[in-house]
C-alpha cells in the first residue's frame, strides 16, 4: 500500500513538466514574418492606409489632370506659331505688292507706251477664221527697261504667282501686268502672260481673261504654253457667246498641238459641239 502511494505521488508531479515541455514556444521578437506576427503582413503597404513610409502611386484622375496640362500647354505654343507664321505670310503679301507698285513707278513713259501698244488689239481680242488672234506687227515685245537679270526676273515672277496661291487676284493681275511691262522677253514672259488670263478668268474679266490668252500664242508662239492659252481663249470665246469662233480655235488646237493636253480636251468638246 506504502509504495502504491509513492508511485501516484511521483506521477503527480511530472505530468504538468510533461505537458508543459509539449506545448509550441513562439518567439515574438523573431523576423521570420510568419502569420503569428503582428500586424498582418503587408498591412499598410498599400491604399488609402498606406504608411511607414511607403507613397502610394497617383492616381488616374491625378494623371489625367497633368495630361491635360500638358495639352493646354502644346496647343498654346502651336497657336503662338500660326500667328507668326500669318503675319509672315501678310508682310510677304504686302511686300510684293509694294514691290510692284514701285516698279510701276519706275518704269514711266516707256511702260505707259507699251501698255497702250498691248490694249491696241481691235475688237478686244478678235480671232480670225482659223483662230489666230488678230494684232498689229507693232505688238511684238518691247525691248526691257533693263538689262536682263534672270535671277530678279525670277524674283518677280514668283511674287506675282504667291499672289494666286494666296488668292488674291487683283494684286496678282497688277503683278504680272508689271511684269510684263518690264520683262517681255524674259523666259518667264510666256508663262506671266498665260497667268494673267487665267487670273482675269477668276476675277471674272473675260475679255481681259481672253485678250491675255490671244497674245501667249501672237506673242510667244513657241511657247509651251501656246495650246493651253488656246484651249483656253475658246472656252472664253464660248462665255461670250461667240459660238462661231470656239470650234475654228479648238481645231487649231487639234490639228497644231496633238498629243498634248489641249488637244485632247479640245477634240472632247468638238464631239460635243
Amino acid at each position: 500500500m506504502r509504495t502504491c502511494r509513492r508511485a501516484l505521488t511521483v506521477l503527480a508531479l511530472t505530468l504538468p513538466l510533461v505537458a508543459w515541455g509539449a506545448a509550441p514556444v513562439v518567439d515574438n521578437n523573431s523576423g521570420s514574418g510568419s502569420s503569428n506576427s503582428y500586424p498582418p503582413a503587408g498591412y499598410g503597404t498599400s491604399g488609402a492606409y498606406a504608411g511607414g513610409g511607403v507613397s502610394a502611386p497617383p492616381s488616374a484622375q491625378g494623371q489625367l489632370f497633368m495630361q491635360l496640362q500638358q495639352m493646354q500647354d502644346e496647343i498654346a505654343r502651336l497657336r503662338g506659331m500660326v500667328e507668326v507664321q500669318q503675319n509672315d505670310i501678310q508682310r510677304m503679301k504686302q511686300e510684293a505688292l509694294e514691290r510692284y507698285q514701285d516698279l510701276d513707278s519706275r518704269i514711266g513713259a516707256g511702260g505707259a507706251a507699251a501698255a497702250a501698244t498691248n490694249n491696241s488689239q481691235p475688237g478686244g481680242g478678235e480671232i480670225n477664221a482659223s483662230g489666230a488672234p488678230v494684232a498689229p506687227a507693232s505688238q511684238a515685245p518691247a525691248a526691257g527697261t533693263e538689262t536682263p537679270d534672270p535671277a530678279k526676273e525670277k524674283l518677280y515672277y514668283e511674287a506675282a504667282f504667291d499672289l494666286i496661291k494666296a488668292k488674291d487676284f487683283d494684286k496678282a493681275s497688277q503683278a504680272f501686268t508689271a511684269f510684263l511691262r518690264k520683262y517681255p522677253n524674259s523666259s518667264y514672259a510666256g508663262n506671266a502672260q498665260y497667268w494673267l488670263g487665267e487670273v482675269n478668268l477668276a476675277k471674272g474679266d473675260l475679255q481681259g481673261a481672253g485678250q491675255a490668252f490671244a497674245k501667249v500664242s501672237q506673242l510667244y508662239p513657241k511657247h509651251a504654253k501656246v495650246p493651253d492659252s488656246l484651249y483656253k481663249l475658246a472656252d472664253v470665246e464660248r462665255r461670250l457667246g461667240h459660238t462661231d469662233k470656239v470650234k475654228g480655235i479648238l481645231q487649231q488646237v487639234v490639228a497644231q498641238y496633238p498629243g498634248t493636253s489641249a488637244a485632247q480636251l479640245a477634240q472632247r468638246d468638238l464631239q460635243r459641239l
